[in-house]
Protein backbone atom coordinates (compact mmCIF):
# COMPACT_ATOMS: atom_id res chain seq x y z
CA UNK A 1 0.00 0.00 0.00
CA UNK A 2 3.09 2.44 0.75
CA UNK A 3 5.00 1.89 -2.33
CA UNK A 4 1.50 2.67 -4.49
CA UNK A 5 1.28 5.56 -2.16
CA UNK A 6 4.54 6.42 -3.08
CA UNK A 7 4.35 5.94 -6.67
CA UNK A 8 1.26 8.07 -7.13
CA UNK A 9 3.02 10.76 -5.07
CA UNK A 10 6.00 10.81 -7.41
CA UNK A 11 3.85 11.17 -10.22
CA UNK A 12 1.96 14.11 -8.89
CA UNK A 13 5.04 15.69 -7.90
CA UNK A 14 6.89 15.21 -10.92
CA UNK A 15 3.76 16.79 -12.69
CA UNK A 16 4.00 19.45 -10.25
CA UNK A 17 7.69 20.26 -10.95
CA UNK A 18 6.57 20.16 -14.66
CA UNK A 19 3.89 22.67 -14.38
CA UNK A 20 5.87 25.31 -12.38
CA UNK A 21 8.60 24.94 -14.71
CA UNK A 22 10.88 23.95 -11.66
CA UNK A 23 13.51 21.59 -13.69
CA UNK A 24 12.94 22.22 -17.52
CA UNK A 25 16.33 24.37 -17.00
CA UNK A 26 18.53 21.25 -15.79
CA UNK A 27 20.33 19.13 -19.05
CA UNK A 28 18.83 21.92 -21.28
CA UNK A 29 14.95 20.44 -21.65
CA UNK A 30 14.18 16.96 -19.79
CA UNK A 31 10.78 17.07 -20.95
CA UNK A 32 12.14 17.50 -24.84
CA UNK A 33 14.11 15.06 -23.96
CA UNK A 34 11.24 12.55 -22.33
CA UNK A 35 9.77 13.10 -26.22
CA UNK A 36 12.30 10.84 -27.70
CA UNK A 37 13.06 8.63 -24.71
CA UNK A 38 12.10 4.93 -25.37
CA UNK A 39 8.62 3.50 -23.59
CA UNK A 40 10.92 1.29 -21.53
CA UNK A 41 12.83 4.36 -20.18
CA UNK A 42 9.90 6.46 -19.68
CA UNK A 43 8.03 3.96 -17.67
CA UNK A 44 10.89 3.32 -15.49
CA UNK A 45 11.83 7.55 -15.30
CA UNK A 46 7.71 7.32 -13.67
CA UNK A 47 8.50 4.93 -11.26
CA UNK A 48 6.94 2.14 -12.44
CA UNK A 49 9.67 0.27 -11.39
CA UNK A 50 11.28 2.36 -8.72
CA UNK A 51 10.12 5.03 -5.94
CA UNK A 52 11.21 8.22 -7.07
CA UNK A 53 13.76 9.73 -4.66
CA UNK A 54 13.89 12.77 -2.79
CA UNK A 55 15.81 14.57 -4.78
CA UNK A 56 13.95 14.28 -8.12
CA UNK A 57 16.54 16.23 -9.75
CA UNK A 58 19.52 14.61 -8.38
CA UNK A 59 17.51 11.20 -9.63
CA UNK A 60 16.82 12.80 -13.02
CA UNK A 61 20.57 13.77 -13.47
CA UNK A 62 21.44 10.52 -12.70
CA UNK A 63 19.35 9.01 -15.43
CA UNK A 64 20.65 10.78 -18.10
CA UNK A 65 24.24 10.03 -16.98
CA UNK A 66 23.88 6.66 -16.37
CA UNK A 67 25.42 4.70 -19.92
CA UNK A 68 22.20 1.76 -19.16
CA UNK A 69 19.44 5.21 -20.28
CA UNK A 70 18.95 7.11 -22.77
CA UNK A 71 22.44 8.80 -24.75
CA UNK A 72 22.99 10.48 -28.16
CA UNK A 73 23.43 7.52 -29.72
CA UNK A 74 19.64 7.21 -29.13
CA UNK A 75 19.03 10.87 -29.89
CA UNK A 76 20.97 10.29 -33.26
CA UNK A 77 19.15 6.63 -34.41
CA UNK A 78 15.51 8.90 -33.31
CA UNK A 79 16.49 11.88 -35.43
CA UNK A 80 17.59 9.89 -38.64
CA UNK A 81 14.57 8.15 -38.27
CA UNK A 82 12.80 11.70 -38.72
CA UNK A 83 14.61 12.17 -41.77
CA UNK A 84 13.79 9.05 -42.97
CA UNK A 85 9.93 9.35 -42.08
CA UNK A 86 10.54 13.05 -43.89
CA UNK A 87 11.86 11.33 -47.10
CA UNK A 88 9.14 8.72 -46.95
CA UNK A 89 6.51 11.18 -47.01
CA UNK A 90 7.93 13.15 -49.63
CA UNK A 91 7.82 10.34 -52.05
CA UNK A 92 3.90 9.86 -50.89
CA UNK A 93 3.43 13.31 -51.89
CA UNK A 94 5.26 12.79 -55.11
CA UNK A 95 3.52 10.02 -56.16
CA UNK A 96 -0.26 10.17 -54.63
CA UNK A 97 1.11 7.37 -52.62
CA UNK A 98 -1.84 7.55 -49.34
CA UNK A 99 -1.89 11.10 -49.96
CA UNK A 100 -2.87 13.79 -52.83
CA UNK A 101 -0.24 14.21 -54.96
CA UNK A 102 1.41 17.69 -54.28
CA UNK A 103 4.76 18.19 -55.93
CA UNK A 104 5.45 21.17 -53.90
CA UNK A 105 5.24 19.45 -50.42
CA UNK A 106 7.06 16.29 -51.51
CA UNK A 107 10.03 18.93 -52.44
CA UNK A 108 9.81 21.11 -48.73
CA UNK A 109 9.75 17.34 -47.17
CA UNK A 110 12.63 15.92 -49.56
CA UNK A 111 14.70 19.45 -48.84
CA UNK A 112 13.75 19.26 -44.66
CA UNK A 113 15.14 15.69 -44.87
CA UNK A 114 18.33 16.41 -47.29
CA UNK A 115 19.31 19.36 -45.12
CA UNK A 116 19.90 16.74 -42.10
CA UNK A 117 22.21 14.88 -44.09
CA UNK A 118 19.46 12.01 -45.68
CA UNK A 119 21.27 10.42 -48.73
CA UNK A 120 17.85 8.64 -50.27
CA UNK A 121 16.28 12.32 -49.74
CA UNK A 122 19.48 14.35 -51.52
CA UNK A 123 18.62 11.72 -54.20
CA UNK A 124 15.21 12.62 -54.60
CA UNK A 125 15.99 15.74 -54.19
CA UNK A 126 18.22 15.47 -57.37
CA UNK A 127 15.98 14.32 -59.27
CA UNK A 128 13.06 17.06 -58.68
CA UNK A 129 16.36 19.38 -59.50
CA UNK A 130 16.95 16.95 -62.62
CA UNK A 131 13.30 16.64 -63.62
CA UNK A 132 11.59 20.39 -62.43
CA UNK A 133 9.45 18.85 -59.81
CA UNK A 134 7.99 21.25 -58.02
CA UNK A 135 10.88 23.18 -58.58
CA UNK A 136 12.83 25.11 -61.65
CA UNK A 137 14.74 22.27 -63.48
CA UNK A 138 18.70 23.08 -62.66
CA UNK A 139 20.83 20.10 -63.97
CA UNK A 140 23.77 21.36 -62.37
CA UNK A 141 22.08 21.34 -58.86
CA UNK A 142 20.84 17.79 -59.37
CA UNK A 143 24.46 16.78 -60.25
CA UNK A 144 25.73 17.87 -57.00
CA UNK A 145 23.15 16.52 -55.51
CA UNK A 146 23.87 13.07 -56.77
CA UNK A 147 27.27 13.29 -55.98
CA UNK A 148 26.73 14.25 -52.35
CA UNK A 149 24.46 11.23 -52.20
CA UNK A 150 26.36 8.43 -53.81
CA UNK A 151 29.64 9.28 -51.61
CA UNK A 152 27.10 8.48 -48.90
CA UNK A 153 27.26 5.23 -50.55
CA UNK A 154 23.19 5.52 -51.72
CA UNK A 155 23.13 2.78 -54.90
CA UNK A 156 20.14 5.01 -56.75
CA UNK A 157 22.26 8.57 -56.29
CA UNK A 158 25.27 5.85 -57.96
CA UNK A 159 23.50 4.88 -60.74
CA UNK A 160 21.68 8.73 -61.57
CA UNK A 161 25.32 9.77 -61.15
CA UNK A 162 26.43 7.53 -63.91
CA UNK A 163 23.23 8.14 -66.14
CA UNK A 164 24.69 12.17 -65.84
CA UNK A 165 27.95 10.90 -66.89
CA UNK A 166 26.46 9.33 -69.65
CA UNK A 167 24.46 11.62 -70.96
CA UNK A 168 25.87 14.78 -70.44
CA UNK A 169 23.65 15.70 -67.35
CA UNK A 170 24.69 18.79 -65.36
CA UNK A 171 28.50 17.94 -66.47
CA UNK A 172 30.84 17.26 -69.40
CA UNK A 173 30.18 13.50 -70.85
CA UNK A 174 32.26 10.89 -69.66
CA UNK A 175 31.65 7.38 -70.21
CA UNK A 176 34.33 6.49 -67.98
CA UNK A 177 32.95 8.18 -65.09
CA UNK A 178 29.60 7.06 -65.65
CA UNK A 179 31.05 2.98 -65.75
CA UNK A 180 32.69 4.12 -62.71
CA UNK A 181 29.57 4.79 -60.52
CA UNK A 182 27.61 1.83 -62.55
CA UNK A 183 29.85 0.09 -61.33
CA UNK A 184 29.26 0.85 -57.65
CA UNK A 185 25.80 0.85 -57.70
CA UNK A 186 25.83 -2.80 -59.21
CA UNK A 187 27.93 -4.26 -56.67
CA UNK A 188 25.09 -2.73 -53.96
CA UNK A 189 23.17 -5.24 -56.24
CA UNK A 190 20.64 -2.20 -58.26
CA UNK A 191 19.77 -4.19 -61.06
CA UNK A 192 19.03 -1.22 -63.55
CA UNK A 193 22.88 -0.42 -62.50
CA UNK A 194 23.60 -4.09 -63.42
CA UNK A 195 22.17 -4.23 -66.77
CA UNK A 196 23.83 -0.53 -67.77
CA UNK A 197 26.62 -2.52 -67.32
CA UNK A 198 25.87 -5.02 -69.13
CA UNK A 199 25.05 -2.92 -71.93
CA UNK A 200 28.62 -1.06 -71.77
CA UNK A 201 30.50 -3.98 -71.59
CA UNK A 202 28.69 -5.85 -74.34
CA UNK A 203 28.92 -2.50 -76.57
CA UNK A 204 32.26 -1.35 -75.50
CA UNK A 205 31.33 2.13 -73.49
CA UNK A 206 33.79 3.49 -71.90
CA UNK A 207 35.70 0.20 -71.67
CA UNK A 208 36.82 -2.30 -73.95
CA UNK A 209 34.00 -5.21 -74.89
CA UNK A 210 33.81 -8.08 -72.97
CA UNK A 211 31.03 -10.09 -73.67
CA UNK A 212 31.80 -12.77 -70.54
CA UNK A 213 31.34 -9.56 -68.57
CA UNK A 214 28.54 -8.39 -70.11
CA UNK A 215 26.38 -11.62 -69.88
CA UNK A 216 27.69 -11.87 -65.98
CA UNK A 217 26.17 -8.66 -65.22
CA UNK A 218 22.98 -8.93 -67.68
CA UNK A 219 22.76 -12.34 -65.45
CA UNK A 220 23.05 -10.58 -62.09
CA UNK A 221 20.13 -7.95 -62.77
CA UNK A 222 17.96 -10.84 -64.48
CA UNK A 223 18.67 -12.53 -60.94
CA UNK A 224 17.77 -9.71 -59.40
CA UNK A 225 14.29 -9.71 -61.33
CA UNK A 226 15.25 -6.71 -64.07
CA UNK A 227 12.78 -7.74 -67.00
CA UNK A 228 15.45 -5.72 -69.64
CA UNK A 229 18.35 -8.05 -68.74
CA UNK A 230 16.41 -10.58 -69.23
CA UNK A 231 15.53 -9.45 -72.78
CA UNK A 232 18.78 -8.63 -73.22
CA UNK A 233 20.50 -12.30 -72.60
CA UNK A 234 17.81 -13.34 -74.67
CA UNK A 235 18.80 -11.54 -77.58
CA UNK A 236 22.87 -12.86 -77.07
CA UNK A 237 21.65 -16.32 -76.98
CA UNK A 238 19.22 -16.22 -80.12
CA UNK A 239 22.17 -15.11 -82.12
CA UNK A 240 25.65 -16.16 -80.67
CA UNK A 241 27.80 -13.19 -80.32
CA UNK A 242 31.51 -12.83 -80.07
CA UNK A 243 32.52 -16.33 -78.47
CA UNK A 244 29.06 -16.71 -77.02
CA UNK A 245 27.83 -19.77 -78.55
CA UNK A 246 24.25 -19.65 -80.21
CA UNK A 247 21.37 -21.12 -77.42
CA UNK A 248 17.70 -21.33 -78.70
CA UNK A 249 16.91 -22.99 -75.48
CA UNK A 250 18.50 -20.24 -73.52
CA UNK A 251 17.09 -17.70 -75.18
CA UNK A 252 13.87 -19.06 -75.20
CA UNK A 253 13.82 -19.30 -71.24
CA UNK A 254 14.65 -15.19 -71.16
CA UNK A 255 12.78 -14.04 -73.16
CA UNK A 256 9.49 -15.73 -71.44
CA UNK A 257 11.00 -14.71 -68.23
CA UNK A 258 11.18 -11.12 -69.61
CA UNK A 259 7.57 -11.53 -71.37
CA UNK A 260 6.01 -12.87 -68.04
CA UNK A 261 6.57 -9.48 -66.43
CA UNK A 262 5.02 -7.95 -69.43
CA UNK A 263 8.39 -6.69 -71.18
CA UNK A 264 6.30 -5.80 -74.85
CA UNK A 265 10.07 -6.59 -76.88
CA UNK A 266 9.96 -9.74 -74.98
CA UNK A 267 6.56 -10.75 -75.49
CA UNK A 268 7.30 -10.19 -79.37
CA UNK A 269 9.99 -12.12 -79.24
CA UNK A 270 8.35 -15.47 -77.54
CA UNK A 271 5.88 -14.92 -80.04
CA UNK A 272 8.17 -14.95 -82.50
CA UNK A 273 9.77 -18.30 -80.97
CA UNK A 274 6.62 -19.49 -80.67
CA UNK A 275 6.34 -18.94 -84.23
CA UNK A 276 9.44 -20.22 -86.07
CA UNK A 277 10.24 -22.84 -83.05
CA UNK A 278 13.19 -20.84 -81.20
CA UNK A 279 13.72 -23.59 -78.55
CA UNK A 280 10.28 -24.66 -78.28
CA UNK A 281 7.90 -26.28 -80.59
CA UNK A 282 6.00 -24.17 -83.44
CA UNK A 283 2.85 -23.04 -81.97
CA UNK A 284 0.97 -20.75 -84.15
CA UNK A 285 -1.96 -20.43 -81.37
CA UNK A 286 0.46 -18.91 -78.48
CA UNK A 287 2.41 -16.79 -81.27
CA UNK A 288 -0.64 -14.84 -82.13
CA UNK A 289 -2.05 -14.46 -78.99
CA UNK A 290 1.81 -13.15 -78.24
CA UNK A 291 1.52 -10.94 -81.08
CA UNK A 292 -1.87 -9.70 -80.59
CA UNK A 293 -0.76 -8.19 -77.11
CA UNK A 294 2.72 -6.72 -78.71
CA UNK A 295 0.53 -5.66 -81.15
CA UNK A 296 -2.09 -3.36 -79.05
CA UNK A 297 1.11 -1.87 -77.23
CA UNK A 298 2.12 -0.50 -80.48
CA UNK A 299 5.13 -2.75 -81.12
CA UNK A 300 4.84 -2.06 -85.26
CA UNK A 301 7.08 -5.58 -86.11
CA UNK A 302 4.28 -7.57 -84.48
CA UNK A 303 1.48 -5.46 -86.13
CA UNK A 304 3.36 -5.98 -89.05
CA UNK A 305 3.82 -9.99 -88.37
CA UNK A 306 -0.20 -10.16 -87.47
CA UNK A 307 -0.41 -8.71 -90.90
CA UNK A 308 1.37 -11.23 -93.17
CA UNK A 309 -0.61 -14.21 -90.64
CA UNK A 310 -4.06 -11.98 -91.33
CA UNK A 311 -3.12 -12.32 -95.18
CA UNK A 312 -1.95 -16.06 -95.43
CA UNK A 313 -5.30 -17.32 -93.86
CA UNK A 314 -6.72 -15.11 -97.00
CA UNK A 315 -8.38 -12.51 -94.59
CA UNK A 316 -7.13 -9.14 -96.25
CA UNK A 317 -9.77 -7.19 -93.66
CA UNK A 318 -7.73 -7.85 -90.83
CA UNK A 319 -4.40 -7.57 -92.87
CA UNK A 320 -4.67 -4.56 -94.06
CA UNK A 321 -6.01 -3.28 -90.65
CA UNK A 322 -2.77 -4.57 -89.03
CA UNK A 323 -0.53 -3.11 -92.39
CA UNK A 324 -2.30 0.06 -91.81
CA UNK A 325 -1.11 0.23 -87.63
CA UNK A 326 2.41 -0.99 -88.33
CA UNK A 327 3.06 1.56 -91.40
CA UNK A 328 1.41 4.61 -89.01
CA UNK A 329 4.33 3.48 -86.92
CA UNK A 330 6.85 3.72 -89.23
CA UNK A 331 6.82 0.23 -90.33
CA UNK A 332 8.92 0.23 -93.83
CA UNK A 333 7.71 -3.17 -95.28
CA UNK A 334 4.20 -2.76 -93.77
CA UNK A 335 3.97 0.46 -96.39
CA UNK A 336 5.54 -1.71 -98.87
CA UNK A 337 3.00 -4.32 -98.48
CA UNK A 338 0.22 -1.16 -98.41
CA UNK A 339 1.16 -0.07 -101.83
CA UNK A 340 1.08 -3.52 -103.51
CA UNK A 341 -2.42 -4.31 -101.52
CA UNK A 342 -3.69 -0.88 -103.31
CA UNK A 343 -1.57 -1.12 -106.54
CA UNK A 344 -3.79 -4.82 -107.04
CA UNK A 345 -6.92 -3.79 -104.78
CA UNK A 346 -6.35 -6.58 -102.24
CA UNK A 347 -8.86 -6.05 -99.59
CA UNK A 348 -9.24 -2.72 -100.61
CA UNK A 349 -10.55 -1.07 -103.76
CA UNK A 350 -6.95 -0.77 -105.97
CA UNK A 351 -5.89 3.03 -106.06
CA UNK A 352 -2.64 3.72 -107.45
CA UNK A 353 -2.30 6.77 -106.22
CA UNK A 354 -2.14 5.69 -102.71
CA UNK A 355 0.15 3.05 -103.57
CA UNK A 356 2.63 5.59 -105.39
CA UNK A 357 2.32 7.40 -101.56
CA UNK A 358 3.24 3.95 -99.62
CA UNK A 359 5.94 2.88 -102.35
CA UNK A 360 7.44 6.21 -101.87
CA UNK A 361 7.26 6.18 -98.01
CA UNK A 362 9.03 2.58 -98.00
CA UNK A 363 11.47 3.17 -100.31
CA UNK A 364 12.77 6.57 -98.73
CA UNK A 365 13.05 4.36 -95.52
CA UNK A 366 15.56 2.14 -97.53
CA UNK A 367 13.20 -0.99 -98.04
CA UNK A 368 14.44 -2.36 -101.42
CA UNK A 369 11.19 -3.94 -102.89
CA UNK A 370 9.74 -0.78 -102.74
CA UNK A 371 12.49 1.08 -104.45
CA UNK A 372 12.09 -1.25 -107.18
CA UNK A 373 7.90 -0.85 -107.21
CA UNK A 374 8.66 2.66 -107.01
CA UNK A 375 11.39 2.96 -110.02
CA UNK A 376 8.31 0.76 -111.92
CA UNK A 377 6.20 3.74 -111.01
CA UNK A 378 8.21 6.84 -112.41
CA UNK A 379 9.09 4.21 -115.38
CA UNK A 380 5.20 4.16 -116.80
CA UNK A 381 3.95 7.46 -114.67
CA UNK A 382 2.01 5.93 -111.92
CA UNK A 383 0.60 8.01 -109.01
CA UNK A 384 -0.58 11.56 -108.47
CA UNK A 385 1.66 14.12 -110.75
CA UNK A 386 3.74 11.34 -111.47
CA UNK A 387 5.25 11.53 -114.72
CA UNK A 388 7.23 9.26 -116.87
CA UNK A 389 10.76 9.69 -115.53
CA UNK A 390 13.01 7.07 -117.02
CA UNK A 391 16.07 8.29 -115.47
CA UNK A 392 14.41 8.41 -111.97
CA UNK A 393 12.93 4.95 -112.76
CA UNK A 394 17.15 3.57 -113.68
CA UNK A 395 18.37 5.38 -110.85
CA UNK A 396 16.10 3.30 -107.93
CA UNK A 397 16.17 0.03 -110.22
CA UNK A 398 20.11 0.27 -110.11
CA UNK A 399 19.75 0.63 -106.15
CA UNK A 400 17.50 -2.29 -105.49
CA UNK A 401 19.11 -4.23 -107.73
CA UNK A 402 22.15 -4.01 -105.88
CA UNK A 403 20.04 -4.60 -103.24
CA UNK A 404 19.96 -8.30 -104.71
CA UNK A 405 16.23 -7.59 -105.71
CA UNK A 406 15.68 -9.96 -109.26
CA UNK A 407 13.15 -8.00 -110.58
CA UNK A 408 15.33 -4.77 -110.62
CA UNK A 409 17.90 -6.31 -111.85
CA UNK A 410 15.78 -7.94 -114.70
CA UNK A 411 14.91 -4.03 -114.99
CA UNK A 412 18.20 -2.92 -114.96
CA UNK A 413 19.45 -4.85 -117.42
CA UNK A 414 16.79 -4.26 -120.00
CA UNK A 415 17.79 -0.40 -119.49
CA UNK A 416 21.39 -1.10 -120.22
CA UNK A 417 20.38 -2.78 -123.17
CA UNK A 418 17.46 -0.79 -124.83
CA UNK A 419 19.11 2.59 -123.63
CA UNK A 420 16.30 4.12 -121.30
CA UNK A 421 17.09 6.40 -118.72
CA UNK A 422 20.87 5.85 -118.77
CA UNK A 423 23.38 5.28 -122.07
CA UNK A 424 23.24 2.13 -124.08
CA UNK A 425 25.78 -0.51 -122.54
CA UNK A 426 25.53 -4.18 -123.35
CA UNK A 427 27.85 -5.66 -121.27
CA UNK A 428 26.62 -3.90 -118.63
CA UNK A 429 23.12 -5.41 -119.66
CA UNK A 430 25.15 -8.35 -119.99
CA UNK A 431 26.31 -8.32 -116.28
CA UNK A 432 23.04 -7.73 -114.79
CA UNK A 433 21.18 -10.54 -116.67
CA UNK A 434 23.99 -12.69 -115.99
CA UNK A 435 23.36 -12.15 -112.20
CA UNK A 436 20.12 -13.05 -112.60
CA UNK A 437 20.35 -16.29 -114.25
CA UNK A 438 22.80 -17.07 -111.06
CA UNK A 439 20.26 -16.55 -108.96
CA UNK A 440 18.08 -18.98 -110.43
CA UNK A 441 15.82 -17.24 -112.03
CA UNK A 442 16.05 -19.09 -116.26
CA UNK A 443 13.12 -16.30 -117.62
CA UNK A 444 15.97 -14.29 -118.88
CA UNK A 445 18.26 -17.16 -119.94
CA UNK A 446 17.22 -17.26 -123.90
CA UNK A 447 17.93 -12.71 -123.66
CA UNK A 448 21.14 -13.31 -122.08
CA UNK A 449 22.82 -15.94 -124.50
CA UNK A 450 21.22 -13.68 -127.60
CA UNK A 451 23.25 -10.52 -126.01
CA UNK A 452 26.72 -12.63 -125.45
CA UNK A 453 26.22 -13.69 -129.53
CA UNK A 454 26.25 -10.25 -130.31
CA UNK A 455 29.56 -9.38 -128.54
Amino acid sequence: MYHLLNIIIAKYLLSFYYYKDIIMGKKGSIAKKLENMSYDHFEYFNGLKINLHKDEIGTIEKYFESPDNFNQNQMEDIRKKKLIKLNNLGYCFQFGIGKSKDEFKALECYLKSAEGGNSSAQNNLGYCYQNGIGITKDENKAFELYLKAANEGDLYAQYNLGDCYQNGIGTNKDDKKALEYYIKSAKGEYSLAQNTLGIYYQYGIGTEKDLERSIYWYKKAAENGNKVAQYNIGKIYVNGENGIEKDENKAFKYYKKSSDQEYLDAQFELGYCYDVGIGTKINKIKSIELYKIAAKKEHKIAQYNLGNVYRNRFNQKEAIYWYTKAAENGHSGAKYNLGRCYKFGEGVEKDENKAFEYFKESADQGYLDAQFELGYCYGCGIGIGTDVDKAKAFELYKIAAEGGNTDAQINLASFYEQGEGTDKNIENAIYWYKKVVENGCLDVQEKFDSLLQKI
